[in-house]
């Protein structure tokens, strides 16, 4: 769910899984079909997935279902199309403090379209006890969670920026400010990661939990 270019869809199936996956972007699902010819990929709405109740025998979202409009909504129909006791594997931001990317949502945000005034904030999802209570509102059941950190490397400028201006937030920051300004934000924002060979690494934490259909 929310299958991107398919990188894992590629891992997945390179390990004997036969594998399906859905996008909301015409663009990744496009990259993801490409990188996974035998996959059943599909353009659509995580709160209404195209598949049959118990079609699959896991289901993932990797920083994914916070993207729905109704992330409950979301995590239902990711049971709904497990197989009774299927895994569903969830993973979502870690704590802001540990991730080196939160300097770019920090710089970015003021060049983003901004909330009506009183908007109630995204909920924490990494705190103990919050992602497991919206599992369990969907009907999962959660089982553990646990904290991974990696991190993320860039060769050189240009390749950090081109990878770093296509998540949804920034996308939304392109449209209301215009690329040059962002570019710019984002250059300026990641200067302290950058290594003595040009190069760019930022370490990361991520929240994962694993519940059941």
């Amino acid at each position: 769910m929310g299958c991107g270019s398919g990188v894992f869809l590629r891992t997945a199936a390179d390990r004997g899984a036969q594998v399906a996956g859905l996008d909301a972007s015409e663009e990744l699902a496009g990259l993801a079909r490409r990188r996974v010819p035998e996959a059943d990929v599909r353009v659509g709405d995580l709160q209404f997935l195209p598949h049959d109740d118990g079609s699959f025998d896991a289901v993932t979202g990797f920083n994914s279902f916070f993207f729905a409009a109704d992330m409950i909504a979301a995590l239902r129909e990711a049971g709904r199309v497990a197989r009774p006791g299927a895994a569903v594997v969830m993973q979502v931001w870690g704590r802001p403090e540990r991730c080196e990317l939160t300097a770019i949502m920090r710089a970015v945000g003021p060049l983003r379209p901004q909330p009506p005034p009183g908007a109630a904030g995204p909920p924490e999802l990494y705190a103990p006890g919050v992602l497991e209570g919206m599992a369990a509102e969907a009907g999962l059941t959660p089982e553990s969670a646990h904290d991974l950190v990696y991190a993320f490397e860039y060769p050189d400028e240009e390749t950090m920026l081109r990878l770093m201006l296509a998540p949804g937030a920034v996308v939304e920051a392109v449209e209301h400010s215009g690329e040059d300004a962002v570019r710019r934000t984002i250059a300026e924002s990641l200067e302290p990661f950058r290594t003595p060979s040009g190069a760019y690494r930022l370490e990361n934490e991520w929240h994962l939990l694993l519940a059941r259909a």
